[in-house]
């Protein structure tokens, strides 16, 4: 087996995650998330979906962490992102995160909103 690091350039990975934070290149959010290979910051949830539709053009695809379990987002909410050009994946926040730092490595487009667990 051929181990390969993996390295980020400037972007910014998921380091961790804990009951009700995330840790994002050695930065503490404590709540819900937003990242992109430029930025973290916190989010408002998924109430907040002008956030997200706002995306548009930077990103081709939102990984959507929906907390412990995963969870369907609400279909306007859904409709509107794929409206944006935004192809949207929910998924436990754990995996979300994981995926999030794969697709980033690959050099993809790729955004992260994640409630805690």
């Amino acid at each position: 087996m051929q181990l390969t690091e993996i390295t980020y350039s400037d972007a910014r990975p998921v380091d961790g995650y804990g009951p009700g934070f995330f840790r994002v290149a050695g930065q503490v959010i404590e709540g819900a998330m937003l990242i992109t290979a430029n930025a973290a910051r916190s989010w408002g949830g998924i109430e907040d979906s002008a956030t997200l539709i706002a995306l548009a053009g930077e990103v081709d695809v939102l990984i959507l962490g929906t907390g412990a379990e995963t969870a369907l987002p609400p279909k306007p909410l859904r409709e509107a992102l794929e409206e944006a050009g935004i192809g949207v994946e929910p998924m436990a926040s754990p995996a979300a995160c994981r995926t999030y730092n794969v697709l980033l490595a690959e050099g993809r487009r790729v955004a992260l909103a994640a409630l805690p667990v």
